[in-house]
């Protein structure tokens, strides 16, 4: 993946004057002996301000872009927290344990240290990642390092992104609309665009020297080769082409991108496609695309890429489960309540990697409207279509209110081996209490209906995001044990 940072992980480990120096030192080296090749050792232990300062002056020159503070012994508070003012990055603080065999001369009391760094972090306003329990042995904090690597990688992520938008948003779609100001408190940067922008640059590129080989990339995947969609091809070769080098031409100072781009009505009449397919293939290859000009959507996805590592999607919550297909398919052979399931559906911009039988097909919804009197469609041509496959999935979302106050949600959950019988990029979602998650979170606090998709159970990471960027309100799926506050507890 070439859109998402590549991390470089450092740690500062810090003593408090009345402790023993070596026991700090001794017990980062055994951390960085545990975590093996990728993390960076400070060789200055903080006592001071001024080797805080030395320290990170250090970090700096070795290309550290994700830092941990590690209180190796009590820590002195106020130089271990000026790290918070020195660094700029994604920074984690945890401390040792115990367990040298000395509790006179080899206690460090960073159990108790951690108590004042947090203190004072608040102090300084700094946010900072700490782990669940943040003390530990070498090998338990190397395991805490490891959790922070996609939580720090993300976060580096977002501070170099650009987000273009083509738009505006299609009519009646105000549920993708939200205010772009979070999106700068956040340091995303955003460069939005008119959809005739867009049909500017894509005429330019007609007769494109590349066209033919992008059309050959295209109709390998494709599914279905060539005979069907030979016309539509060259277009899309086109338009995928236009992406790519207005991401190579308009990143600016970013290092990152994604598009949130308008999709329907007037798309398919004037470019004479549907983009869903070179959409999924863009964000197969790591460039988030999101449908409908929803420029949270395209964030949420980025979000997930960076955790990942992997291919993400972003699907309407769409319809419910027919009780026919439930009784057939799911009931008895999986430990799901009905209510529980819902089918995860968008036109085609999902990639193919992620479909079971990924395949190019054409918008039947907007044929419907576009050209009902052809017997064959053509300018609604381009989704790729398809089951998803079956495995783990995490349903989440970051969003901004109408008083620009950032709120999200995460939920875990998976897609069950059950065939859709249905069209465009499809498939039979079950998430524990979905019904009342439903109701209780993206109801009640007015999320769209887009949802992004990561493959796997990435809740743990995508949560402490949140939190790390400071959304104070993150929805998630109640058990059954847990009413929400807004749930008639005589129901």
């Amino acid at each position: 993946m070439t859109n998402i940072p590549e991390l470089k992980l450092g740690i500062i480990s810090v003593s408090r004057g009345c402790f023993p120096i070596a026991l700090s030192e001794r017990r980062r080296h055994a951390i960085v002996e545990s975590y093996g090749p990728g993390l960076y050792e400070c060789p200055v232990c903080v006592e001071t301000e001024a080797d805080a300062a030395k320290a990170v002056k250090d970090v700096k020159a070795a290309g550290v872009n994700a830092l941990c503070v590690f209180l190796g012994n009590f820590g002195p508070e106020t130089p271990e927290t000026m790290i918070a003012d020195l660094f700029v990055g994604p920074l984690m603080y945890t401390s040792a344990a115990e367990g040298d065999g000395d509790l006179h001369d080899g206690r460090g009391d960073a159990f108790c240290g951690m108590l004042n760094a947090s203190y004072n972090l608040g102090l300084r306003g700094k946010r900072v990642y700490i782990p669940d329990y943040p003390c530990g042995t070498a090998e338990d904090v190397a395991a805490q390092l490891r959790q922070f690597v996609p939580v720090a990688t993300t976060l580096v992520g977002l501070k170099d992104l650009k987000i273009f938008a083509f738009g505006p948003r299609p009519n009646d779609f105000l549920a993708c609309n939200a205010p772009i100001k979070a999106l700068y408190d956040l340091g995303v940067a955003v460069e939005e665009h008119s959809e005739l922008d867009l049909l500017v640059a894509y005429n330019r590129h007609k007769d494109d020297p590349r066209i033919p080989a992008k059309m050959a990339e295209m109709a390998a995947e494709a599914g279905n080769g060539e005979s069907k969609f030979s016309g539509i091809l060259p277009r899309l070769a086109q338009y995928e082409l236009t992406l790519e080098d207005w991401m190579r031409d308009h990143l600016g100072l970013s290092k990152y991108a994604a598009f949130a781009n308008k999709c329907w009505p007037a798309f398919q009449t004037e470019f004479g496609f549907v983009p869903c397919y070179v959409n999924s293939r863009l964000t197969g290859r790591g460039i988030p695309v999101s449908c409908e000009v929803d420029i949270y959507g395209a964030l949420s996805e980025y979000i997930g890429l960076c955790v990942s590592g992997a291919a993400v999607t972003l699907l309407d919550i769409n319809n419910s489960v027919p009780a026919s297909m439930y009784e057939k398919s799911i009931a008895g052979k999986y430990p799901v309540r009905h209510q529980e399931t819902f089918m995860g559906f968008h036109c085609g911009n999902t990639c193919s990697s992620l479909l079971r039988n990924p395949h190019m097909g054409y918008q039947l919804i907007m044929k419907r409207d576009l050209e009902p009197e052809l017997a064959e469609p053509d300018i609604t041509r381009g989704t790729m279509e398809g089951d998803i496959k079956a495995g783990d999935i995490t349903f989440y979302r970051l969003q901004s209110t109408a008083g620009t106050q950032l709120r999200a949600y995460v939920a875990q959950g998976q897609v069950l081996d059950v065939e859709t019988e249905s069209f465009g990029s499809i498939g039979v979602f079950a998430i524990p209490e979905m019904d009342r998650f439903y109701r209780h979170v993206l109801l009640e606090k007015q999320f769209p209906h887009h949802g992004a998709v990561v493959f796997g159970h990435y809740g743990k990471a995508i949560f402490e995001v949140f939190k790390y960027l400071g959304v104070t309100d993150i929805g998630y799926n109640h058990s059954a044990l847990l009413p929400y506050p807004t749930e008639n507890p005589f129901a």
